[in-house]
C-alpha cells in the first residue's frame, strides 16, 4: 500500500523527533511549534504557523480555526505537549483536514515519550469538491 505523501510526512516525523531530542520534555506548545517551524524552515520546507483555516457549514461560514503548522501546503501538524494522545486530538486533526483541501495530517507529541498518529482524510471522501469556487478554503 502507498502511503499519501510518504516520503514528507517522514521527513517531518524526523525532524519531529531531532526537535523533541534536542529540546526533551516539560515546554509548552509554543516552544515547540517555534521550535519545529524553525527547524523545518531550515531544512528548506514551506512552512506556514498558525494558518486560518475558514469553516463552512451549508456555504455559510461559520466560524474558523488556526493550524499549528503547514508544511509545504500538504500536510496539517497538530502539536500537542500532553501526558498522552487521546482520541479527541485525532478527531480535531480528521476535522481541520476535513475543512480543507489537504489530505494528509500529524499529530505530534512532545509529551514524557513523544509520539505521532498520521491521519488521511481523501478529498474524494468530503462533501465539497477542491475544484468549487464557491467553497473557498485557505
Amino acid at each position: 500500500m502507498k502511503l499519501l505523501h510518504k516520503d514528507l510526512t517522514e521527513k517531518i516525523i524526523k525532524t519531529f523527533y531531532d526537535v523533541y531530542n534536542e529540546l526533551g520534555y516539560g515546554f509548552l506548545e509554543k516552544v515547540y511549534q517555534n521550535a519545529l517551524f524553525f527547524e523545518l524552515k531550515t531544512r528548506g520546507f514551506q512552512v506556514e504557523a498558525q494558518k486560518q483555516i475558514k469553516v463552512f457549514y451549508k456555504d455559510v461560514e461559520v466560524g474558523e480555526y488556526y493550524a499549528d503548522i503547514v508544511v509545504d501546503n500538504l500536510i496539517i501538524l497538530e502539536l500537542k505537549a500532553a501526558e498522552y494522545l487521546v482520541k479527541e486530538f485525532e478527531c480535531q486533526l480528521i476535522n481541520y483536514l476535513r475543512g480543507t483541501d489537504m489530505e494528509v495530517g500529524l499529530l505530534l507529541n512532545f509529551g514524557k515519550k513523544p509520539e505521532f498518529i498520521r491521519k488521511v482524510y481523501e478529498n474524494s471522501r468530503k462533501k465539497w469538491n477542491a475544484d468549487d469556487e464557491k467553497m473557498e478554503r485557505g
